[in-house]
């Protein structure tokens, strides 16, 4: 009697996890489409974001003064890398477009 009380807690068990698998697809199918929505307004952001940081370190209104020398806000390194990230994320965002 023992085994038979085991075995349909087992399978009881089983069909329990293979519910829960179920429902969590569900939900992650759910979460894709909702990020797959987003993605292309996320870019946009992303982009924006870094325009604005990439000209925040072009202005030179403040007189950033280093070693007696007026200079930019950000070292060249920052600028090539805002630079490269910008064309980066323009080109997916184009990608994403056509």
């Amino acid at each position: 009697m023992n085994d038979s009380v085991d075995g349909v807690i087992r399978q009881a068990r089983e069909q329990a996890k293979t519910s829960d698998t179920l429902i969590m697809q569900k939900i992650n199918a759910s979460h894709r489409v909702a990020f797959v929505e987003k993605f292309p307004g996320q870019i946009e952001h992303i982009l924006r974001l870094l325009c604005e940081r990439l000209h925040f370190g072009l202005d030179k209104r403040d007189n950033v003064v280093i070693e007696d020398k007026t200079t930019w806000k950000l070292s060249p390194e920052e600028l090539k890398d805002l630079s490269l990230a910008v064309e980066a994320i323009y080109f997916i965002r184009k990608d994403l477009q056509s």
